[in-house]
């Protein structure tokens, strides 16, 4: 039963090393998972304080350089290195996310809604885990991450946790058939 365990384990490492290792194996695929890594962060970081954002956007567009920097140091000096990296972590795993689940919607495109099925999960953990006090505070519950422990670092980490969990699951996503029959075949490889 424990060497059962451990191969599993194992097995998952392995497979959460091949999907954060995946963007790594082109060109193209590091600049994908680069460009939305950045815009990903900025997206975060803007959302810590979306009153603010609103309005030096409204007042110019091109201040997004200095709105990202000014709240960059804010994130630090409210949450500490913890909160900034993770943050960081978070915007690197949701670049790794989704370069791998556009490969997996691209080698699943023809068996249709289980693949879309299959991806989903990762999807949605990079969409909305860790951005809460943005998505709380523009949603007009200003509030709200005060009120949760450890003012939502709880749940940022298990944003974090989401994430890690659907890139174990999928593991290379050319060699990925999560939506195909909901298990995984590492067989052949798709390119």
């Amino acid at each position: 039963m424990i060497g059962v365990d451990r191969r599993r384990l194992r097995r998952s490492a392995a497979d959460l090393r091949a999907a954060l290792v995946y963007p790594l194996t082109t060109d193209v695929r590091l600049f994908g998972a680069g460009l939305v890594t950045i815009g990903t962060y900025v997206l975060l970081v803007l959302s810590t304080y979306p009153q603010f954002t609103r309005q030096l956007l409204e007042r110019d567009v091109t201040d997004v350089t200095y709105g990202v920097s000014v709240l960059t140091r804010e994130v630090y000096l409210t949450r500490g290195w913890l909160g900034l990296a993770l943050v960081v972590v978070y915007s690197l795993l949701t670049g790794v996310a989704v370069t791998n689940a556009v490969t997996l919607l691209r080698h699943r495109r023809r068996s249709g809604a289980t693949s879309i099925a299959g991806i989903l999960p990762g999807v949605l953990a990079a969409g909305c885990a860790s951005c809460g006090a943005g998505v709380l505070g523009a949603l007009g519950f200003v509030g709200a991450m005060a009120v949760l422990p450890y003012d939502g670092t709880l749940l940022r980490v298990g944003g974090i946790a989401l994430l890690l969990v659907f890139l174990a699951r999928a593991g290379d996503p050319r060699t990925c058939s999560i939506g195909a029959g909901g298990g995984t075949d590492r067989g052949a490889s798709a390119e």
